[in-house]
């Protein structure tokens, strides 16, 4: 296998990887609400929202896979990190596997 598909490979595992854990997902939903959240932002939404009670840590790791996929994008503004979703990757899934068009009667 050459080695562009095995990298494009372990992306797309990676992605599929990152959308499986359920806080993950949630995490995806709080940016999708409202991007550039801080880590403590995050972690009070979770709790408060959600009623998950992840560590700060834990939630730090959620975001670094989160990003590691390319599904988050994580900036500094002073000593606060500001995480914002993107959606490019989800995307490529798109149009690897469009959905089908509806006909109307």
């Amino acid at each position: 296998m050459p080695i562009v598909q095995e990298m494009e490979d372990e992306a797309e595992a990676g992605l599929y990887r990152a959308l499986a854990d359920p806080t993950r997902r949630l995490l995806l939903d709080e940016l999708r609400e409202r991007d550039d959240q801080s880590l403590f932002e995050l972690c009070t939404r979770l709790a408060v929202v959600h009623q998950v009670t992840s560590s700060r840590q834990a939630v730090s790791q959620h975001l670094a896979v989160l990003e590691a996929a390319g599904l988050v994008r994580t900036r500094r503004s002073g000593r606060t990190k500001l995480h914002t979703l993107s959606t490019a990757p989800l995307r490529a899934v798109l149009e690897r596997w469009p959905l089908p068009t509806e006909e109307t009667p």
